[in-house]
């Protein structure tokens, strides 16, 4: 389903260039848990824009349902990125000004799939899953970092994407708290038939996912 081929990404610096990216190659089938891992600055961010379509690497190919993503034009790869994809960033990176029901009905919103009130339905059912039904008409600076994330996940998967990206989602959630959005991001992508890709250091995470990637100075160093 998703599957990355000699992959390298050069970005300049003040002592000429850093190899973000080189030569790396995996595949994954559809509906695993692809946890990419790595010390910070080995590249796994880098490697989760590449395969989200929002960083074009400078060589290789990315093959996502059978679709080279960077051989589509801006236009296209924007279409195939708001229906196929879903995201949940390090902060949660909710939108200040929506409410909590807003936020997870933006996607929905711009995919103008659903009517208005399968998309009342469809955020009060994803309410309901990351238990957060009271908090649908709260407002992002209301929620504790722990709800910030359940609702991004809500959002991400709001449009039942093929792919998820996650980008640390855990990295700034005490443990309880990481390992129990973790539990519930794996059941329920699980249950929407969504495959995760996410980069992370928790070793206890990485043991929950079908297949790691571990890079090291922007070199896949192990694939298990």
């Amino acid at each position: 389903m998703i599957g990355a081929e000699n992959i390298s990404k050069i970005y300049p610096s003040g002592r000429g260039v850093v190899n973000a990216l080189s030569n790396i190659s995996f595949s994954t089938p559809e509906g695993a848990t692809l946890a990419i891992a790595g010390k910070s600055g080995s590249g796994k961010t880098t490697l989760l824009n590449c395969l989200g379509g929002l960083e074009r690497p400078d060589t290789g190919s990315i093959s996502c349902f059978g679709i080279d993503i960077h051989a589509l034009s801006k236009k296209q790869l924007s279409l195939f990125q708001r229906q196929h994809m879903g995201f949940v960033f390090q902060f949660g990176n909710l939108l200040s000004f929506l409410s909590v029901s807003e936020n997870i009905a933006f996607p929905l919103s711009l995919n103008k799939v659903l009517n208005k009130k399968e998309i009342n339905n469809r955020i009060a059912g994803l309410l309901e899953k990351v238990e957060l039904s009271e908090l649908s008409s709260a407002m992002p600076f209301e929620l504790s970092g722990g709800e910030m994330q359940r609702i991004a996940f809500a959002r991400a998967i709001a449009h039942s994407p093929k792919m998820l990206i996650a980008d640390e989602p855990t990295a700034n959630l005490d443990t309880e708290t990481g390992n129990k959005l973790v539990k519930l991001m794996f059941f329920l992508a699980k249950e929407e038939n969504c495959t995760i890709v996410l980069s992370t250091h928790d070793r206890d995470l990485i043991k929950l996912a079908d297949k790691t990637i571990y890079l090291l100075d922007g070199r896949k160093i192990a694939d298990e």
